[in-house]
């Protein structure tokens, strides 16, 4: 094999969850936050001087850059083992030195908050801050909007045991799930990540009997999955309450930069083009001798006997199409496999789904993911490669300007699916390949149109019935089930109910609501690549700079100022959607 299954992380720092290099970057950084935190604290209520503002401005984003440093570092760690405790305990950790940041963050923006109009204008305007200076008048507008720096303080300090270690013990959920399988004739147990790749296999019967073990397997962990749920749902009504805050997609919506009227049109556009996606999925069925697909058939291949794709083929897939639209984003594929920069080991005790996260002082990204040789995992290795794609392009910028939010960071990873995507189907020899390969991109259709679209039905619905009390698992899966019949239309002959247990993403304390940005960022992906393929080559260019502004503009900024086009008019959304449902038409024709 010519590149490793295992990442590196010992050139970041060596010795593992035992590296002492580690542990010294930690204290130092402990130490930083801290000597901020006092700076910031004796200053008082009263407006600071420029100078002052200026040297915090430059503390602030050094113990940023080192705190997503860390961050990353156990994150890759406790992925990798679940089992491994020492792991665990340094989450903790770095979620209290985060707690701590926060407050600083918290006091930082009401001094920015305090500094009169006048004055504001004559600091910011400083050539050395024209690059952060989106983010700072954000910061300077969300404070106003907060409890006063002190209380902030409270809520950010009990998160860490309250809310964050909430999110920490589904982890321990997970950990506790073990699924008996037969492989080979031998009885093995195997891991989350393991038996989710199962639920796509190419047979029928694999996948039929792991639908109903996953589905099993999950009911026996409901009860502790809910009680987690409504804990975090909780936490965040009663803060947002005491912020005065009366809407939970407020906070998402600020922190992907994005209006109601933009969610509202993306939506809209959705649930008209869903007819086409319910054609789709009932022409799959009857190439499987169905009525209607069951829920773990929706991302089955079409072909009976699929070729796996080894990994070192998938790498010189993924590296070749990135060639044709970027050298700079296929040296930048190249550098992730030469380097072990990627986990993709299929191996128990891993995580399940797959991430990539950012070394901001590294300069490197790590990628992880279990791999097992489907088209679906070529797609999530691009997927990845993509976010590492944007992190890089980004790494020279000041700390606050990288901010990124998560919508703007999946245009960028879906726009690198797609590029693979259209790669293999165009090198295609026959009807069958063309089929399965227009199958796949179907498969992310209505994946991010039809399944994301009931997690955030499911979402809205629960924080609005949790509002009133906490929810018990079976009535989790009743909204669960009726997120999932109005997205895809009734279109599936059975359901997953305990996919609120299931899905890691409605654990996640960082982002609320881990799911319409996926969906933005997949359309508006879809604008990209149709404005590639009219443009040609001399796109990647402008494309390089759209991504490097994600942290300094608005998503409609961005695409008024790079695009000409208005995200919060209905218009983008239909074309969008209009070309992601034109494989259908290719699809029914191939059936036949």
């Amino acid at each position: 094999m010519k590149h490793s299954l295992k990442w590196d992380l010992e050139s970041l720092f060596s010795g593992g969850s035992s590296s002492s290099a580690f542990a010294a970057f930690v204290e130092k950084s402990e130490a930083l936050a801290a000597s901020l935190l006092k700076e910031l604290q004796d200053e008082g209520d009263h407006p600071a001087d420029n100078e002052r503002l200026t040297e915090w401005t430059v503390k602030i984003q050094d113990v940023l850059s080192r705190l997503r440093e860390a961050d990353s570092f156990v994150s890759c760690l406790t992925s990798q083992e679940m089992s491994d405790k020492r792991a665990v305990a340094w989450t903790e950790r770095i979620q209290t030195l985060s707690a701590r940041f926060k407050q600083s963050m918290d006091l930082y923006d009401a001094k920015l908050a305090l500094v009169p109009e006048q004055r504001w204008q004559q600091w910011s305007g400083q050539p050395e801050l024209s690059e952060v200076l989106f983010p700072l008048n954000e910061r300077r507008d969300s404070a106003k909007d907060k409890l006063p720096p002190a209380l902030e303080a409270v809520a950010s300090e009990l998160s860490v045991d309250g809310y964050h270690g909430w999110g920490e013990h589904y982890n321990t959920i997970v950990g506790r799930i073990s699924i008996p399988w037969e492989e080979n004739g031998e009885q093995v147990r195997l891991s989350v990540g393991q038996a989710a790749n199962k639920l796509d296999d190419p047979e029928p019967a694999v996948r039929d009997s792991m639908a109903a073990k996953w589905e099993e397997a999950w009911a026996g962990q409901a009860d502790l999955a809910a009680d987690t749920l409504n804990r975090l749902a909780g936490f965040r009504l009663k803060l947002y309450g005491m912020r005065g805050w009366n809407d939970p997609l407020r906070e998402p919506l600020r922190i992907n930069r994005m209006s109601q009227e933009t969610l509202d049109a993306m939506w809209g556009a959705v649930e008209e083009g869903l007819e086409p996606l319910k054609r789709y999925l009932e022409l799959k069925a009857n190439r499987f001798g169905k009525e209607k697909l069951s829920w773990h058939d929706v991302d089955a291949p079409i072909a009976a006997n699929q070729a796996k794709i080894s990994y070192d083929e998938a790498a010189d897939l993924i590296t070749d199409a990135f060639q044709h639209f970027s050298a700079d984003m296929a040296q930048l594929a190249r550098t992730a496999f030469e380097r072990s920069w990627i986990e993709a080991e299929d191996r128990s005790g891993k995580r399940p789904g797959g991430f990539c996260t950012s070394f901001p002082l590294s300069r490197q990204s790590r990628i992880f993911m279990t791999y097992s040789g489907t088209p679906g995992n070529v797609s999530t290795l691009a997927h990845e490669l993509g976010h590492a794609y944007h992190g890089a392009l980004v790494e020279e910028l000041p700390a606050l300007a990288q901010e990124y939010a998560m919508n703007v960071a999946e245009t960028a990873s879906t726009f690198a699916e797609a590029i693979v995507g259209d790669a293999l189907l165009r090198r295609a020899q026959s009807d069958e390949e063309k089929l399965a390969l227009l199958d796949d991109r179907l498969q992310r259709a209505v994946a991010f149109c039809m399944n994301i679209r009931a997690r955030f039905l499911f979402e809205t619905r629960f924080y609005d019935r949790r509002s009133s009390g906490m929810l018990e698992a079976d009535e989790l899966n009743e909204l669960m089930l009726a997120a999932q019949k109005e997205a895809f239309g009734d279109a599936l002959g059975s359901w997953h109910p305990h996919f609120w247990a299931a899905k890691l993403h409605f654990y996640l304390t960082d982002v609320p609501f881990y799911n319409f940005p996926y969906t933005f960022g997949y359309l508006f992906s879809t604008g990209l690549v149709a404005i590639a393929e009219r443009e040609g080559a001399s796109f990647s260019k402008r494309y390089e700079q759209l991504l490097r502004d994600t942290g300094v503009m608005t998503v409609e900024q961005l695409a008024s100022h790079h695009l000409d086009v208005a995200l919060d008019q209905p218009q983008f959304w239909k074309d969008a959607v209009a070309r992601v449902v034109a494989d259908v038409e290719s699809f029914a024709e191939l059936c036949k």
